[in-house]
C-alpha cells in the first residue's frame, strides 16, 4: 500500500530530524539486546534472591536459564475502576506462561492516579508529573535484569504514556500492553453533561449531581467517554503494542481473559530465545509514531497526547513536534464521533466496527503506514480485524473487520468523514504557541475576539461565575497553570461554567498554559500555551480588558495591543506558595524546577 504523499513527507522530515538521536538509540538497545538477560550470569546469591518466593516448577525453570521469563509491570489498585480488573491478571499471565513452559513475575507496581477523582483538587497538580514517576517506577522493577520480555498493565491518562516511556527505555525487551477495557455503558454522556451544567447554574442540587455521576461511572473499566484513557488504548493498538482487536473489550468477560492469556503467549514468542525477536524499540519507529498521531486525529482523541506523544517518541530517539501533529491533522479525516465529539460512547464505537474498521479504512486511503513491525508480526493490516471468542470458550479467533459501519453516525469512512481534518491544531502568534481541539467546537464558534478576563486559579473563575460577573463576551485567561508553576493540572472544572455562558449566547473562549484533556468540549480553548507564565511567557503580561483574538480555523492566537507598550509591561507575579505544599506537592519541587516546556513533552527527562 502506498502512503498518502502528505503522510510520507511528514514522516520523512521526522526521520531526517531524528537521524542522529534515533541512530544512537537503536545502537544502544541493539547492544543491550545482544547481551541477553543477566539472569544466566548472575551470581548464585543474586539469582537466589530473584526466585526465592517462586514455587518449585518456576524456580527450576528460572535456575536453568533456558526458558523465557516475563516481567509484569502493573498499575493495579482497587480504588480506580479502570485498574481494578488488573487484580486477576498476574495469575492469568503466570498460568499462561506455565502452559508454555515459561515463567512470569511481577517486576513492579507503578502508581495510578485518577484525574476524575482529583479533578479540581490539589492532587491534580501531581497528575502530569505522575507520568514520569511511572516511567521511573517501572524502570526500578525492570532494572533487576531478570526478564526476556515485559507485559504492561495500564490504562488511564498518564499511566500508559509513562509505561511506554519505560518500555522504550528498556527498548531491547519485547513489550506487549494488555488493557482492561471500558466499563459497560451507563448514563449517556450528554445527559451527564446536562446535569453538570444545571448544577453549575444552581438548578439541581448535589444529590442529583452525585446520582448522575454515579450512573455514569458505575463499574469496573475505563470511563466510556473518549478522553485520554481510551485514546491511550487506541494508540497502543494502532502503534502495534496491543494484540489485534483487544482495546475495547469489556472487563471480566471470557474474551477479555482469553486476550490476556493470548498476549502472554505472544510476548513469550517474541523474546530473543525464540525465532521472532521483536524489541519494543524497533516496533516504535517514526512510522509507528505517525500512525499513532493519525489515529488520534481520526478518532478526535485527547489533547493531552500533544504532550505525551512527544515525550513517548523522545524515549525512542524520535523528535516529534507540534507542527508535525498539526500538519498530520490537516491530512487526516475525522472518522469517529465519540463523546465529547459526539453523543456515542466508546462501547458504541466498538459495536460500530471499532479499531479494525478504523484501521482498514485509514490503510485503504494510505493514511497509515502498513509496512511496520508490530508485537503481532509484520504489517498493520493484521490489525484490520475483530477479535472474538473461539468455540472452545477459551481462546481467541479473528475475523476481517466489518465492511460496513454498524452505525455511520458513530464511525464512518474517508468518503463521508465528519470533518476533512482531525481538529487538533497548533496556534501561533505573539502569545507564543498553543494547542486547540476544534473537532467538538461548532465552526461559527471557532473565532472569538473579546476582552481578557484574568484569573490565576480556576476557583477564582468559578467565584466570578457564581457572582454573575461573567455574563458578557470575554476570553478567560487562566494562567500560572503550566508545569513550572503548579504541575499543569487539567482545568476540567471550567468546562460546564463556560458551556453555560456559551449557551446563554455569549462569545467566550479560554486561553491557558494549563491543560483541558480529552474531555475538552464545545468551548474554544487555547491550551498548553508556551512559554508559560511562570517562565516569563507573554501570557504573564496580559492585563484585564486587553483584546485577544483566538482563531481556531486559521491557527492564530494574538494579543491586540501595541507591541512596544506590551513588551514594556512587567510580568505578573502572583503568590504561588499555595501550590507548593499539601497532598504531596512538596515532594515535587524538583520536578517543577526541572520540567521542560509543553511543546517538548513537559517532561523532566
Amino acid at each position: 500500500m502506498t502512503a498518502d504523499p502528505r503522510i510520507e513527507a511528514i514522516t520523512d522530515r521526522i526521520r531526517e530530524r531524528s537521524a542522529s538521536t534515533r541512530e544512537a538509540y537503536v545502537a544502544r538497545i541493539t547492544a543491550k539486546g545482544a547481551e541477553g538477560p543477566k539472569r544466566s550470569t548472575l551470581s548464585c546469591g543474586n539469582l537466589a534472591h530473584g526466585f526465592a518466593a517462586c514455587g518449585p516448577v518456576d524456580k527450576d525453570r528460572l535456575a536453568g536459564g533456558q526458558t523465557p521469563n516475563l516481567g509484569i509491570v502493573t498499575a493495579y489498585n482497587d480504588m480506580l475502576s479502570a485498574h481494578q480488573p488488573f487484580e486477576r491478571y498476574p495469575e492469568l499471565i503466570r498460568e499462561a506462561a506455565r502452559e508454555m513452559g515459561a515463567t512470569a513475575q511481577v517486576a513492579s507496581g507503578v502508581p495510578a492516579m485518577c484525574d476524575g477523582v482529583t479533578q479540581g483538587q490539589g492532587g491534580m497538580e501531581l497528575s502530569l508529573f505522575s507520568r514520569d514517576v511511572i516511567a521511573m517506577a517501572a524502570a526500578v522493577g525492570l532494572s533487576h535484569d531478570m526478564f526476556d520480555a515485559a507485559v504492561y498493565l495500564g490504562v488511564c491518562d498518564k499511566i500508559v504514556p509513562g509505561l511506554t516511556i519505560a518500555a522504550l527505555t528498556f527498548g531491547h525487551l519485547p513489550a506487549i500492553f494488555v488493557p482492561a477495557g471500558p466499563m459497560t455503558t451507563g448514563l449517556p454522556n450528554d445527559e451527564k453533561s446536562r446535569i453538570r451544567q444545571l448544577y453549575a447554574e444552581g438548578k439541581v442540587g448535589r444529590d442529583e449531581l452525585l446520582e448522575a455521576e454515579s450512573r455514569s461511572y458505575h463499574g469496573p473499566g475505563t470511563c466510556t467517554f473518549y478522553g485520554t484513557a481510551n485514546s491511550n488504548q487506541m494508540l497502543m493498538e494502532i502503534m502495534g503494542l496491543h494484540t489485534p482487536g483487544s482495546s475495547f473489550i469489556n472487563p471480566n468477560t471470557p474474551l477479555r481473559d482469553a486476550l490476556t492469556k493470548e498476549a502472554t503467549k505472544r510476548a513469550l514468542a517474541i523474546t530473543a530465545l525464540g525465532n521472532e525477536y521483536t524489541p519494543a524499540g524497533l516496533v516504535v519507529d517514526e512510522r509507528a509514531v505517525v500512525n499513532g498521531v493519525v489515529g488520534l486525529h481520526a478518532t478526535g482523541g485527547s489533547t493531552n497526547h500533544t504532550m505525551h506523544l512527544v515525550a513517548m517518541a523522545a524515549a525512542a530517539g524520535i523528535k516529534l513536534t507540534w507542527q508535525d501533529i498539526s500538519d498530520l491533522s490537516d491530512a487526516t479525516p475525522l472518522l469517529a464521533r465519540v463523546y465529547p465529539n459526539g453523543l456515542a460512547d466508546v462501547n458504541h464505537f466498538q459495536a460500530a466496527g471499532g479499531m479494525g474498521f478504523l484501521i482498514r479504512e485509514l490503510l485503504g486511503r494510505g493514511l497509515l503506514h502498513e509496512d511496520v513491525r508490530t508485537a503481532w508480526g509484520h504489517g498493520l493490516s493484521a490489525y484490520a480485524v475483530e477479535a472474538r471468542l473461539a468455540d472452545d470458550g477459551q481462546s481467541v479467533t479473528r475475523v476481517a473487520a466489518t465492511k460496513e459501519s454498524g452505525d455511520p453516525k458513530v464511525l464512518t469512512t474517508p468518503d463521508q468523514p465528519f470533518s476533512s481534518n482531525g481538529g487538533v491544531r497548533m496556534l501561533t502568534g505573539n502569545m507564543g504557541k498553543a494547542v486547540i481541539k476544534v473537532s467538538a467546537v461548532k465552526p461559527e464558534r471557532r473565532l472569538v475576539e473579546a476582552p481578557a478576563k484574568i484569573f490565576h486559579d480556576q476557583n477564582d473563575l468559578k467565584a466570578a461565575f457564581d457572582a454573575g460577573d461573567l455574563n458578557q463576551d470575554f476570553i478567560a485567561v487562566v494562567r500560572f497553570q503550566g508545569p513550572q508553576a503548579n504541575g499543569m493540572p487539567e482545568l476540567h472544572k471550567l468546562t460546564p461554567l463556560l458551556g453555560v455562558l456559551l449557551d446563554r449566547g455569549h462569545k467566550v473562549a479560554l486561553v491557558t498554559d494549563g491543560r483541558m484533556s480529552g474531555a475538552s468540549g464545545k468551548v474554544p480553548a487555547a491550551i498548553h500555551v508556551t512559554p508559560e507564565a511562570k517562565a516569563g511567557g507573554a501570557i504573564a503580561r496580559i492585563q484585564e480588558g486587553d483584546m485577544i483574538r483566538l482563531d481556531g480555523e486559521n491557527g492564530t492566537l494574538e494579543i491586540l495591543v501595541d507591541a512596544a507598550e506590551f513588551d514594556a509591561r512587567e510580568l505578573a507575579k502572583p503568590d504561588l506558595s499555595g501550590n507548593e505544599y499539601g497532598l504531596g506537592r512538596e515532594l515535587f519541587g524538583a520536578f517543577r524546577a526541572a520540567v521542560g516546556t509543553a511543546d517538548n513533552g513537559a517532561s523532566v527527562f
